[in-house]
């Protein structure tokens, strides 16, 4: 049976009602990290959608407004002509085959992969490598694309890729403690409408079953579903 420290005890009595409006859930958010770090902000979803269904999966992209607060390691997979453009947008490394090989050298030291479509062919010694850590370059995820520059600026300014997991829940980043109160507001928005957005077709009755979002370590803080989405403008 898990059992929780101290902070982590004291913080959870501020958890005092079943549900909260979205500004108050960040409010509250702010006072019940257990950290003494600067812990990440944490957004969980439960949604009403049958994983098995092909209509019914969900994944896309958002870019959060105001950044995540994490720093992102991001490749390129390009051809030589483009090499000079994703690292000027800020890319850690950008190589074509040669990076293929270092990668297939157990080399992983990136947080995303972007790719250009003609460089799809060249990833299949590293696929298998790659995909099972998440790190695959996705046309779905937005990683592959022919506009390498805009699309490493995205990702090092906030953008994210969300996925619905096996028991059709979300779970992503969407800020950090420090930031103030307006900030993460307008991320937590943000990702909300884009999840009502990238809403599948195949979706039947309540699609946004329950909202909680906590720190990292820190107590589930769950919202009123239906203010929350009211809120984020949906």
């Amino acid at each position: 049976m898990k059992t929780h420290g101290k902070k982590y005890n004291e913080v959870k009595k501020l958890v005092d009602k079943p549900t909260y409006t979205l500004t108050e859930a960040v409010k509250l958010l702010k006072k019940t990290s257990p950290t003494k770090f600067d812990a990440s902000c944490e957004v969980h979803m439960k949604l009403g959608l049958d994983p098995k269904q092909a209509d019914q999966l969900l994944r896309g992209t958002v870019v959060m407004p105001n950044g995540t607060g994490k720093k992102v390691r991001v490749i390129a997979f390009v051809q030589e002509a483009n090499q000079s453009v994703a690292k000027a947008a800020g890319a850690t490394e950008a190589g074509a085959d040669e990076l293929v090989e270092k990668i297939t050298k157990g080399w992983l030291d990136f947080d995303v992969a972007v790719a250009t479509p003609d460089m799809m062919k060249s990833l299949g010694k590293v696929a298998k490598t790659l995909g099972q850590k998440g790190l695959m370059p996705n046309p779905k995820a937005g990683t592959v694309t022919t506009d390498v520059a805009k699309t490493i600026g995205e990702i090092i300014k906030g953008k994210v890729e969300f996925r619905m997991d096996k028991l059709a829940n979300v779970h992503n980043i969407f800020g950090k403690v420090s930031f103030s109160e307006p900030h993460l507001e307008e991320n937590l928005k943000t990702f909300i409408k884009a999840i009502n957005v990238a809403k599948p077709s195949g979706a039947k009755g309540i699609f946004i079953q329950s909202i909680t979002i906590t720190t990292t370590m820190g107590p589930g803080i769950r919202l009123d579903t239906n203010e929350a989405i009211a809120a984020a403008g949906v």
